[in-house]
């Protein structure tokens, strides 16, 4: 399915990757709601280039000492772009998640279409904190559209930023997107699909959340 709804293209933001991506021109794009609900399909997020997905990649790239010889999670992470980001930049383990099973089998292909491999689970870690850390680093990017997720994933990323993994969030200026403890790191002009995002560039930002440890 994938293959044939998607075409191969360079990530805007970050060309030294090419991804599987649907297009406003692709079948994939056309189909209505319906269909995919008939198809039992979730929304394909994993088929574009999400503007904060796009950054972190760019800032993995440019700052290979952020995950080189580190253990790092990629969050929801829709077609994997931040995690081949991750093996590029010299990652000493990586974990692909996404709950979405449709989206680690496109993670799997960008991978391979990138010379890469790494790890990949659909388990759901949001409210299921470890008393250890499991991560060095975690990536997550575009988390914070919807409230009561936004709400889900913040606290859970905080409670690993507690345990000091580095939570490395990006995102385009979403409704819900934290607006405390939180350090600003970069920020882009990231190209979008305007079909997809009704503009041509979305502004990005990229922080890193700090542990509030009084919580």
């Amino acid at each position: 399915m994938i293959d044939t709804f998607t075409v191969p293209a360079r990530v805007p933001l970050a060309p030294e990757i090419e991804m599987y991506l649907a297009t406003h021109i692709t079948p994939l794009w056309q189909a209505t709601e319906d269909i995919l609900g008939v198809l039992d399909i979730p929304p394909p997020y994993w088929a574009f280039a999400w503007p904060g997905g796009q950054a972190i990649t760019r800032y993995i790239l440019d700052h290979p000492e952020l995950v080189r010889g580190k253990k790092v999670l990629d969050f929801a992470c829709g077609g994997g772009m931040q995690a081949i980001a991750c093996v590029m930049a010299g990652a000493d383990s990586i974990l692909a998640n996404d709950i979405d099973p449709v989206a680690i089998t496109a993670t799997r292909l960008n991978a391979e279409r990138n010379g890469v491999a790494f790890e990949t689970t659909t388990e759901n870690f949001v409210g299921t904190q470890s008393a250890t850390r499991r991560w060095d680093v975690i990536f997550a990017g575009d988390v914070c559209y919807q409230q009561d997720m936004a709400n889900a994933v913040l606290q859970w990323l905080m409670g690993e930023a507690r345990l000091g993994t580095r939570v490395i969030l990006a995102d385009p200026g979403r409704t819900y997107a934290p607006t405390h403890n939180i350090d600003e790191l970069e920020t882009y002009d990231v190209p979008v699909d305007v079909a997809v995002e009704d503009v041509d560039t979305k502004y990005t930002r990229i922080w890193q959340l700090l542990p509030d440890r009084d919580k």
